[in-house]
């Protein structure tokens, strides 16, 4: 939960774009013309730099700008006058963060009318990951991961058009990991590893439109590879140097390879009185994977031990999925909706573990899994608007899911797979009121009921209730909204509980022709209390321990503020502040009164107060009509109340220059 609850904290404050490129518009807005187009270009050029106080390793898995020139941004568009040009009618070019920037991104889209479309995108992520602090630094990752797609579409305007596409995804770079040896009570040793992970999608595919009717068809090929060897650096001692167990050699082979080819079609007809659409998609995926490990060293009786380690195995995953929507409009108040959901995924395969222990074969461990789940869903919405300030949803929603599950170990003959069902039952209304042209108001709520949920943690007994008021007048906008989100789950062997509430208000106030201000703030409060089951030592004796429970509360508090103001029309004036704060359940200190429990260990984790403040601002000054120069500043705040370990601070700024040429 902490790790959860860390990440929520970062990706809130990063919500807000970072300081850089500027943004601010350059050249004319109506373009050039030249050659039979209309073009407008610009660039933003720069230098990005950075200072760091505290943990740089915290600082680079959620930030990770560093010093440099770059192209912060760019952007391209030519566009045919006639509509007739020679090559293409229309192109555009968006780029950001490229050379270097951790987060580069870049979009192409080139289009001749009636005869082609084609758009590309292009994104990289440099990911660091500096592991857990309980890990004792032997886990990390520093990764760079690129994505890029390609759609062409032949004949975009004509009943009948073909797709061609291809996706890649690749992810590389060094990692450190671990692994215990040679027994359950050896010692830990860092491990190296060379991520390479690659996966490729291929699409071809058409559409055919008839008589109202569109039909959508799509087949694609899938191939994922991973191919990340893993070796001991050198002879260690491993984490406890007081031991008698070490490590002379370690390397381990595990290539992972697997295709997924689908089918994806869609069936589309609108007409005055309705609507239907249907989908339907299968893939046959399949897994293949190969282990090859082989370790020397000496136990923890300082004896001289070999072990040879291999596993090899292949597993099946066909999933078919299908849905069939009909729309309904029997006046022009009412609309009635109702879907059909059908879907049906398999996983089966086995594998074969064999070891060699100073030479000497182990017993072969050869295990089984099989895991089916088949899921109905069938639901019905009413919405009806008795006047055209006031309109009222109604739906049902029904699911039925069946698990079938074999987990057997050197098994003969075929086996009987475990079976549960679940069923759920959903009730919805909703009311959308407009009293006034400017106050539009929203209610709904939600109550669910399922017989035998599959986890101890998943919806049992569970409502939800949602409201928001808007009121927007001229360049006035004021919006608040409330959530609540409440589960029980009680079986008789465990108890869950959750309960979520979440407040909110924002508001945009545009002052004047070159003023306005953006504001935000919410607060989630989130609690969950469930059972537990563990194992304790009590003086030399082990204990089981059925009657514990797992407490844990969260206050998030989330504030943005947003304003720009120009200076005489000349110079563009950007001030942002973003801080989250988590003051969980009030105390000071990791062990706290010990509610629902009595052991110091679960009380340092039943909460994980922390503060993130990002405040930025930047100036963009107008030299002429195709120059501007840039200068901004934004700083990162990072702290946990329980461990200074990962507190941070960060002075990060850029200077640059946008010309439109």
């Amino acid at each position: 939960m902490k790790k959860i609850l860390y990440i929520l904290a970062t990706v809130t404050a990063l919500a807000q774009p970072p300081v850089a490129p500027t943004g601010e518009p350059v050249g004319s807005t109506r373009g050039d013309n030249t050659v039979g187009y209309n073009v407008r270009q610009s660039f933003e050029l720069g230098y990005r730099y950075h200072s760091i106080g505290g943990d740089e390793a915290s600082y680079r898995s959620t930030v990770n700008y560093c010093n440099g020139v770059r192209l912060l941004g760019s952007s391209l568009s030519m566009q045919s006058r006639e509509g007739h040009g020679r090559l293409f009618d229309l192109l555009q070019l968006n780029t950001q963060g490229l050379g270097n920037d951790p987060y580069q991104n870049a979009s192409l889209r080139l289009e001749k009318n009636k005869l082609y479309r084609y758009d590309l995108s292009w994104r990289s992520n440099a990911y660091f990951n500096p592991g857990l602090r309980a890990d004792h630094g032997q886990h990390f990752a520093d990764t760079v991961r690129n994505w890029q797609d390609h759609d062409l579409t032949l004949l975009p305007q004509s009943p009948i058009k073909f797709f061609l596409g291809y996706s890649g995804n690749t992810q590389t770079g060094p990692a450190i990991t671990s692994a215990q040896l040679f027994d359950t009570r050896g010692d830990q040793y860092p491990l190296f590893a060379n991520v390479r992970r690659q996966q490729h999608e291929y699409r071809t595919g058409f559409e055919v439109g008839l008589k109202g009717w569109r039909l959508n068809v799509m087949h694609a090929w899938v191939d994922f590879k991973e191919d990340t060897p893993v070796r001991l650096p050198g002879v260690s001692d491993g984490y406890n140097t007081t031991d008698l167990t070490t490590a002379s050699s370690f390397q381990r082979n595990e290539p992972y390879h697997g295709t997924s080819p689908y089918w994806r079609v869609a069936l589309f007809k609108e007409s005055r009185w309705w609507a239907v659409t249907g989908r339907f998609s299968y893939v046959k995926g399949q897994r293949g994977f190969v282990q090859d490990e082989t370790g020397f060293g000496t136990d923890r009786f300082g004896s001289n031990v070999s072990r040879q380690t291999f596993t090899t195995g292949n597993a099946q995953r066909p999933a078919a999925a299908g849905n069939l929507n009909i729309n309904i409009f029997p006046t022009a108040k009412l609309t009635i909706t109702n879907q059909t959901a059908l879907s049906h995924i398999r996983m089966s395969g086995s594998s074969v573990f064999t070891q060699l222990v100073n030479g000497l074969p182990q017993v072969p461990y050869v295990p089984f899994q099989f895991l089916g789940i088949r899921m109905i869903t069938n639901a019905t919405d009413a919405n009806y608007r008795p006047a055209s300030w006031l309109g009222i949803r109604l739906g049902y929603q029904f699911s039925d899911r069946r698990i079938r599950s074999i987990q057997a170990f050197n098994a003969v003959g075929p086996q009987t797979p475990d079976e549960q069902t679940n069923g759920l039952h959903t009730g919805i209304l909703g009311i959308r009121m407009r009293p006034i042209k400017s106050l539009t108001i929203n209610l709904d709520g939600e109550v669910g009921r399922a017989d035998r949920p599959i986890y101890p943690i998943s919806a049992r007994n569970f409502q939800a209730f949602r409201g928001r008021v808007e009121y927007k007048k001229g360049d006035f906008r004021f919006a608040g909204y409330v959530r609540t989100d409440y589960n029980v789950n009680s079986e008789s062997i465990s108890n869950y509980a959750s309960r979520s509430r979440q407040y909110g208000v924002d508001g945009t106030w545009t002052i004047s022709r070159t003023f306005y201000v953006d504001a935000v703030y919410a607060k989630l409060h989130l609690d969950t209390l469930g059972t537990i089951n563990y194992f304790s030592r009590v003086g030399n004796s082990v204990v089981n321990v059925p009657t514990d429970r797992s407490y844990y509360v969260s206050n998030l508090h989330t504030a943005n503020l947003a304003a720009h103001f120009v200076v005489r029309d000349r110079v563009d004036v950007s001030l942002g502040l973003s801080h989250i704060q988590d003051l969980g359940d009030g105390r000071s200190t990791p062990a706290g009164a010990g509610l629902y429990t009595a052991l110091a260990t679960f009380q340092s984790v039943q909460t994980f107060p922390l503060r993130f403040t990002s405040p930025q601002g930047k100036v963009s000054v107008r030299i002429n009509e195709k120059l501007r120069w840039n200068l901004g500043y934004q700083h990162y705040g990072y702290a946990e109340q329980f461990s200074g370990l990962s507190n941070f601070r960060a002075h990060t700024g850029y200077s640059s220059v946008t010309w439109a040429f």
